[in-house]
């Protein structure tokens, strides 16, 4: 990638304001005004793994399903309680504890002006004047050696190393994490901290000939971990500087290249694709909420944990398109060192002894959070896994993945299904008790029948299940077929069956989505499950014609209800929704409303709106809370406005505004195996290349020609501009628009 420069100016006040630099273990965050710089550190791995709710006979689903149906909130709170008294006497899960931060003094007459961030070599620049003079220091982290990074500037009056329990004031003391200990030399100041259940960590730094060495590290024997920190070598500049460079150019060589016609959708998908790599290394640690980049000062957010049901997906989305299938791999890596514990959950819950059962919140090792039952319930959160390890093994062809992990997996959360499912009396299946996510929060009327994002849940997996099936000649279930014939594959309701609601004019007949059985969406809401058989589930035709009006009626009323309640996150899935509906500009629009009000100073995502008046969320509150997956979001709705699937059939462009004068991509992943390059001007496609990674079939929906498209002899027309071509392994196909 050539040289591409995100720039802010200083003051940047708040620690999630910074500057970002990651390696997928360390994150640091660059901030400050007038003559203070704060390099932040934080790490992804840095667990407290005290707490968490361990499942019992108690956490069946028939004691839940008594429990909500007797209002007992009482109970409910005890089942789901964390049993580990922390923080200020209340009870908490387990939580990432922030790490610490470097204070850097400039010289007195020295004054922060801006950073500009180098994509393409992580390279940061902190711009001052001294005096009338322009400076500049630099700032770069290790990718190879994780806990390492150096700042060159000459102008470094002095600096302090500041520990979190200091900083948090009070807050870290409360929770059980004892007082630092200090040390200091010649050539290095810092502190390790212990922690009651965990290894200890450390920060030291030193400042010798214009270079500031700064270091990171963890050890089980604080004796040791004192002596690497005090005897680490000043920071290898020249040598990180040249591993960096050519780290972050095979990063970037592995991405497909993109020119879009509009400025701020370029940079968010720059910078987004900057901060992916940055916080998904394979050589890493998984991203959670906030990937490494945790604040100094307090415990994140959720205490940073993965959360399943939408926010841990959208966090590592952008890695199928931008064609970094190992940036996936840690993750799949931790959910599998789970399966003990979701095996366990599973047997709890519904009995059986060959399931797999994972709660929408938990720490690195699949312990559950606690304290909100509905998620704890939302089993969607494993079959919305499972269909990013089948997605991971369709776009890269992994079928040894998918032999070996993958099926078991799958058919391990189809399992727990089976046991949730009844059947009617007329052969028709249901999901008698189910959630959409954070509908009504914990209230004990948070459920219903057949909510519609666990019946697209179930949709997916049974058909995912059945593909593989089919690609390794494994048997069959019954189920597995029944699911698709039986299950509706959402829960429709008539007009006439919702007295209670307004009859709006646009509603003409053919009903629409409802959240559950009897109930539709009455208020804005951040998750748009109810459309989750949309996207990212992709099992509902949205052009089939029993399905036209349904889907006509549940966006208008989806749209009646507006953004007022919306998060960060809800602005791409929603701009992924518009694609769906063939709404370029609707889709652009979300994006630009995302980054105008859900973005901080630094160019950061927000969970909450920047101001009042655009949205509710956060209004109650004045604090900053970054996360990961709204900018995460935003780099794949972008890949969607050029290359998606929707029900087998391959879309190229179909989300590009014709306001656009030039869009190209080259060799970006899509469904199936294939690759896709495309040129467009004007909402006109004048050539598509695609290649196959393996023997397909490729079903391809023809955007809009410049003249008249020149197929390939062996392309069948197969409807209205869509045509059939079977490929063999490394085969090319050129596409013409002349």
């Amino acid at each position: 990638m050539d040289d591409y420069i995100v720039s802010r100016n200083f003051p940047l006040h708040h620690i999630q304001d910074g500057a970002v630099l990651g390696n997928s273990y360390l994150g640091v965050l660059v901030w400050g005004g007038k003559n203070t710089l704060n390099i932040s550190l934080g790490s992804s791995a840095l667990w407290d793994h005290r707490g968490g709710v361990t499942w019992t006979t108690e956490h069946s689903l028939h004691n839940i399903r008594n429990t909500v149906l007797s209002k007992d909130i009482e109970k409910m709170h005890r089942l789901f309680h964390n049993p580990h008294k922390r923080r200020q006497g209340l009870e908490s899960p387990p939580v990432i504890v922030p790490a610490g931060r470097i204070e850097v003094k400039l010289k007195r007459n020295c004054r922060l002006s801006d950073f500009q961030l180098n994509l393409s070599n992580a390279r940061l620049e902190i711009n001052y004047l001294c005096g009338k003079e322009k400076r500049s220091g630099t700032i770069i982290l290790d990718m190879i050696r994780k806990g390492s990074l150096g700042m060159r500037c000459s102008d470094i009056a002095s600096f302090k190393v500041l520990d979190s329990v200091s900083l948090s004031c009070g807050k870290l003391t409360e929770a059980g994490i004892p007082a630092p200990q200090r040390f200091k030399n010649d050539r290095r100041s810092g502190f390790i901290n212990e922690l009651p259940a965990d290894p200890a960590y450390g920060i030291a730094a030193g400042y010798r000939n214009d270079l500031l060495s700064i270091y990171f590290d963890r050890d089980k024997k604080t004796e040791f971990l004192k002596e690497r920190l005090l005897n680490m070598p000043d920071f290898k500049w020249k040598t990180v500087e040249k591993s960096n460079r050519l780290w972050w150019k095979k990063y970037w060589q592995n991405i497909p290249e993109t020119r879009l016609d509009n400025p701020v959708l370029e940079e968010l998908y720059r910078y987004g694709l900057y901060k992916f790599g940055s916080m998904t290394d394979a050589s890493g640690h998984p991203a959670g909420l906030q990937g490494p980049w945790i604040e100094d000062n307090d415990f994140p957010p959720w205490s940073g944990d993965y959360h399943f049901n939408i926010n841990v997906e959208m966090c590592y989305w952008p890695a199928f398109r931008a064609n970094c299938p190992e940036n996936l791999k840690p993750l799949f890596k931790m959910i599998s060192n789970m399966l003990p514990e979701l095996r366990r959950n599973a047997e709890y819950f519904v009995g059986i002894s060959d399931g797999i059962m994972l709660p929408h919140a938990t720490d690195d090792r699949g312990r559950c959070r606690g304290g909100f039952w509905t998620g704890t319930v939302d089993h969607a959160c494993a079959a919305w896994v499972a269909q990013m390890m089948y997605d991971y093994c369709d776009y890269f062809s992994d079928m040894e993945y998918l032999r070996d992990t993958v099926f078991e997996f799958m058919d391990g959360v189809m399992n727990v299904f089976e046991k949730m499912i009844k059947f009617n009396a007329d052969g028709t299946m249901q999901l008698p008790f189910s959630i959409s996510p954070e509908y009504r929060g914990g209230a004990m009327d948070a459920w219903g029948v057949n909510a519609s994002f666990q019946l697209a849940a179930i949709h997916r997996l049974a058909e995912n299940l059945l593909s593989a099936a089919a690609i390794l000649g494994k048997p069959v279930k019954t189920f597995w077929q029944e699911v698709l014939e039986k299950l509706p594959k959402a829960s429709i309701m008539q007009k006439e069956d919702a007295p209670d609601a307004p009859h709006e004019l646009w509603q003409k007949s053919g009903g629409e989505i409802a959240l559950w059985d009897g109930l539709i969406l009455k208020e804005s809401h951040r998750h748009h499950s109810h459309l989750a058989a949309l996207v990212p589930f992709d099992t509902i035709d949205i052009e089939a014609p029993q399905w036209r009006q349904i889907i006509y009626n549940t966006k208008q009323r989806w749209i009646v209800n507006g953004m007022g309640q919306w998060a960060g996150w809800s602005m791409p899935w929603a701009a992924m929704l518009h694609t769906r509906f063939n709404g370029g500009k609707a889709a652009e629009l979300m994006l630009e409303l995302f980054n105008r009000n859900f973005t901080n100073p630094g160019g950061n995502s927000r969970h909450n709106t920047s101001f009042a008046a655009f949205s509710l969320m956060g209004s109650y509150s004045h604090d900053e809370i970054m996360q990961m997956d709204a900018a995460m979001g935003a780099v794949t709705a972008i890949q969607d406005m050029l290359v998606h699937a929707r029900r087998g059939t391959l879309y190229v462009g179909s989300g590009i505004p014709e306001t656009w004068k030039i869009c190209k991509v080259k060799d970006m992943p899509a469904p199936g195996g294939f690759r896709v390059s495309f040129s467009f001007a004007a909402g006109k496609c004048s050539r598509i290349d695609i290649r196959a990674t393996r023997d397909n079939l490729l079903k391809l929906q023809l955007p809009p020609p410049v003249k008249k498209w020149h197929l390939p002899d062996h392309a069948k027309a197969i409807a209205s501009n869509r045509i059939l071509i079977p490929l063999q392994k490394d085969e090319k196909i050129i596409l013409k628009s002349l």
